[in-house]
């Protein structure tokens, strides 16, 4: 992940997001995006257009957090599949796999592979009824999972208005 991402909007931690101009950004919207979908039914967005609000959401990190960022990629898949001995109902919005920068020592940049940020689409679909909602939920989830990567568990992030 490059360390010098472009300035965005702040993040304000106390759970108050600023009004985002993403969900409007090269927006087509048709009357079911503006009004919502049928309760259940998922908003669909393409492979590209999630990437796009993905990489639109690394926008928001503040300058000075993203260039502490160290060693961490970010990955898109389409869904969560649980691990052995996991619930099998498991359904996870993004997913955190590293060592936090609080717990790394002097040894960990040795040939440590990055950590890694996985951002998952059709869960965040399935939630969600309009576009705004999907960029906002993926706003949502790449804050709560950088947070990890700083050292920041669950409990704060909830009570921090992230989780």
């Amino acid at each position: 992940m490059p360390v010098n991402l472009p300035p965005g909007l702040p993040i304000v931690p106390d759970g108050e997001r600023p009004s985002s101009p993403l969900s409007d950004r090269n927006a087509v919207h048709s009357p079911v995006e503006e009004e919502g979908l049928p309760d259940g039914a998922p908003f669909e967005m393409s492979p590209e257009e999630f990437e796009e609000a993905v990489s639109d959401a690394l926008q928001l990190i503040p300058p000075k957090a993203a260039s502490a960022m160290d060693n961490v990629a970010i990955f898109i898949e389409d869904d969560y599949t649980p691990q052995p001995g996991e619930d099998p109902d498991t359904v996870l919005l993004g997913l955190y796999e590293g060592v936090p920068l609080t717990e790394r020592d002097s040894w960990w940049e040795a040939g440590s592979l990055p950590d890694r940020i996985t951002i998952f689409r059709q869960p965040i679909l399935d939630i969600c009824t309009t576009r705004g909602e999907v960029i906002d939920e993926v706003a949502i989830t790449v804050v709560h999972e950088i947070a990890h990567h700083f050292g920041i568990d669950d409990d704060r992030l909830h009570e921090l208005g992230w989780g």
